[in-house]
């Protein structure tokens, strides 16, 4: 098993007086972490796909959950999302079994968050599970081994059964999107078209890298913007894409409100076009490189815990950067190319209005940026 960077701050966590909260799309190795943690440890282990389980966990009292937990001082809730009413049978296992450390685990931050929020105010350790990373892959096979399939990550992506099935790596992510992608988030949330959902996701994942309008997605797909905008956010809160928006300082040249949409893991992108062929024979190379690094950078940031906003840059004259960072005043530019060498260089005006520094991220630096 790859072992996941944030398996040391969960355990961290233990016996703190909070649920801890592990939220991620399904396949991404949740309930294997968890597992991992608990391992050696005794614990009570509720399956929240278990219809069963779904009946005993919805709307029940104080009494029925202790004798449901009994002596147990460890209890793992999988696939909370399924549950009616869990954000208040978790408010009373924390609050009333004070014992008892409680470990929960979603695949929808829309259904989780919607269902806890107000009820574990306070009372929870929230953290999100990606697709493997590039640190915990290289850390895991080594450095060389990882090197030699960096191209074959950007066209099939980092989903654990992906890089543990290589043989069988189409069949796989094809049986992932097919059923996470269209099933289970039109299961959660009560979305009537799923054909529209896959054409959306199929107009977003072939304008990668470039600027979205929800004006012009309506009107691809002859609905209305707030139906697109719902779409989005519901891809977003199931951990499928992550928007990028515009930089600016009120600096009259800039783009100030237009956005980029982002996949979290290559693979499941190619596979919502169908187009696994080899990177040296795609036209989309530059775009599968900039999604892989950003996703990369936002997982080395959420694990590590650096809180940082993202951006994109351009003005109506045209000038670009790929990707900004801003934390504590410090403002970050990057441009990503496949090879070292070139022209490509970051605008002077930006580095000089905004006191910025700048940096060109290509294959021979990439780790740096992705790694702690």
């Amino acid at each position: 098993m790859i072992e996941r960077a944030i398996q040391q701050r969960i355990e961290s966590k233990f016996f703190k007086g909070k649920a801890i909260i592990l939220l991620g799309p399904r396949q991404v190795g949740k309930t294997t972490l968890i597992q991992s943690i608990l391992k050696n440890k005794p614990h009570l282990f509720l399956d929240g796909d278990d219809a069963s389980i779904r009946i005993l966990l919805s709307e029940p009292d104080t009494f029925s959950l202790k004798q449901l937990i009994g002596k147990h001082t460890i209890v793992f809730i999988d696939e909370a999302q399924r549950i009616p009413g869990i954000g208040i049978t978790l408010k009373l296992i924390t609050d009333q079994i004070k014992q008892v450390q409680l470990f929960v685990s979603g695949s929808s931050a829309l259904e989780i968050n919607d269902k806890t929020q107000e009820s574990l105010t306070g009372r929870k350790w929230e953290y999100n599970l990606y697709p493997i990373s590039w640190e915990e892959l290289e850390q895991s096979i080594g450095f060389f081994a990882a090197e030699q399939q960096l191209e074959h990550r950007l066209v099939y992506g980092m989903y654990p059964d992906v890089i543990n099935h290589i043989e069988d790596e189409h069949q796989v992510l094809q049986q992932l999107a097919n059923s996470y992608l269209y099933k289970d988030i039109l299961t959660l949330t009560g979305i009537k078209k799923p054909e529209m959902l896959e054409r959306l996701l199929q107009a977003l994942a072939l304008q990668l890298g470039s600027e979205v309008s929800y004006n012009e997605l309506a009107n691809l797909l002859g609905i209305d913007k707030l139906t697109v905008m719902r779409y989005i956010n519901v891809l977003e809160k199931s951990f499928i894409v992550f928007q990028l928006n515009s930089f600016s300082r009120n600096q009259r040249n800039e783009i100030k409100n237009n956005r980029k949409i982002y996949f979290y893991d290559n693979g499941i992108r190619n596979m919502i076009i169908n187009n696994l062929n080899p990177l040296d024979l795609r036209s989309d190379k530059g775009a599968l490189w900039e999604n892989f690094l950003i996703s990369e950078r936002i997982k080395k940031q959420a694990y590590h815990q650096e809180y940082i906003n993202h951006y994109f840059w351009r003005t109506v004259q045209k000038q670009e950067i790929d990707f900004v960072e801003e934390a504590n005043g410090a403002i970050n530019a990057f441009e990503f190319k496949w090879k070292s060498g070139g022209r490509k260089k970051i605008p002077n005006s930006f580095l000089e209005t905004y006191s910025a520094t700048g940096k060109i991220i290509d294959r021979g630096n990439f780790r740096e940026f992705v790694m702690q």
